[in-house]
């Protein structure tokens, strides 16, 4: 099946953004999972067919009120046939893999795909739900990705069902790097996942330990804890389930490797080393590249934690403030992060500041503030912001 007819004609996305079952084969349109009434009064699927007119891979309005069915002979609720679109119900083939039991006629004008495959399914399944309320076409199906070279294993249907999928856009084809999985690079991970980005290449060298499990996103089990994982591997295995652009480095950075930085549009920067941090720093500002650095500094206090949660945003024009802003310290000198406090929801927070900045300035969210730093103050839930200079 290809989906270019369904993401360039807007009635063919309607249909499937409403979340009927569809597939497009040799030049025929069906929906699949359309519940009607058998001849024995029980409530069955079945598949509604239509020949699809294009120009190129967008729909023509449809060019006959013609319909085809595969399955019983769609009945009202008292067993009987539905009489007003019945036609012939000679078996026929209708391509590789596509056969017909019926063939309905309901003349009508139709306006597009939609209104003549609503049409004809409210007719059919009108008459099943009178038998059981829940029938209903719309099964929202999981939709696999077309076979040609995308980013995801499956459809973005939250785009398309948001009407913003020319603005996710945006980010297609970017290469982006994520420096550091633990708590908040997992959950950065888990974001950039969802965008159509060509690459996430995932750079840690650490083993997935029981105290991660209390940052990251997910619940990996006590088996899995006991092989201990490492960090990039695990997280690959993951989200390679959804991103097909997932590339692993299992390596610390150091002087020897900062290659692995080269090549990138954008980088997440989520280091707690600060000799680590000052590297990759360095070499991304040498590289011109963009990049967002995270950190937490929380404090525990007479029994209650408190800190900021922040973020900077470095770009060639705004290095010399962004430096300013960057701690080069090791993380562990004067906070509690580096322990076993579960500071998940912080994790999470900070990777959604960054990945929030990172659309920005790409341009999904518009950016009136031009904030450089963000720094989120725990106690006061105050936020902050510093523009550029």
């Amino acid at each position: 099946m290809s989906l270019r007819p369904i993401a360039l004609s807007s009635d063919l996305s309607r249909l499937r953004n409403e979340g009927y079952d569809l597939d497009i084969r040799g030049g025929f349109l069906l929906v699949r999972n359309v519940p009607y009434v058998g001849a024995d009064r029980t409530v069955q699927r079945g598949i509604l067919i239509s020949r699809l007119d294009l120009s190129g891979d967008v729909t023509n309005k449809p060019g006959d009120h013609v319909a085809y069915w595969t399955g019983e002979h769609p009945c009202h609720s008292d067993g009987g046939k539905i009489r007003a679109i019945e036609n012939s119900s000679t078996p026929q083939v209708l391509c590789d893999g596509v056969s017909a039991d019926h063939t309905f006629s309901a003349k009508a004008d139709y306006r597009d795909y939609h209104h003549k495959m609503t049409s004809y399914i409210a007719r059919i399944t009108g008459e099943a739900t009178k038998l059981d309320p829940d029938a209903d076409a719309r099964i929202f199906p999981a939709i696999p990705a077309d076979e040609c070279g995308g980013p995801f294993k499956y459809v973005d249907a939250a785009s398309s069902r948001a009407g913003i999928s020319a603005v996710n856009g945006k980010l297609a084809g970017q290469k982006v790097g994520i420096a550091g999985l633990g708590g908040t690079g997992s959950y950065v991970l888990d974001l950039v996942a969802k965008t159509e980005v060509a690459e996430i290449r995932l750079i840690d060298g650490d083993v997935f330990s029981q105290h991660n499990a209390f940052r990251a996103p997910g619940a990996p089990t006590l088996e899995e804890l006991q092989a201990r994982p490492r960090k990039a591997v695990r997280l690959s295995e993951i989200y390679s389930n959804m991103h097909n652009g997932i590339i692993v480095h299992d390596a610390f950075l150091s002087e020897h490797n900062l290659a692995l930085l080269d090549g990138l549009d954008f980088v997440f920067v989520c280091i707690d080393q600060g000799a680590a941090k000052r590297i990759v720093v360095d070499r991304l500002t040498a590289n011109g590249t963009p990049f967002v650095e995270v950190g937490l500094g929380v404090l525990l206090t007479d029994g209650q934690m408190g800190g900021i949660v922040r973020v900077t945003s470095s770009t060639p024009a705004t290095r010399g403030i962004a430096e300013r802003h960057i701690s080069f310290a090791d993380d562990a000198a004067a906070n509690d992060y580096t322990t076993n406090i579960q500071i998940a929801e912080l994790n999470a927070l900070n990777a959604a500041m960054a990945v929030i900045q990172w659309k920005k300035m790409v341009g999904i969210y518009r950016d009136t503030g031009q904030a450089v730093y963000t720094g989120y103050a725990i106690a006061p839930g105050e936020i902050a912001n510093e523009g550029a200079e």
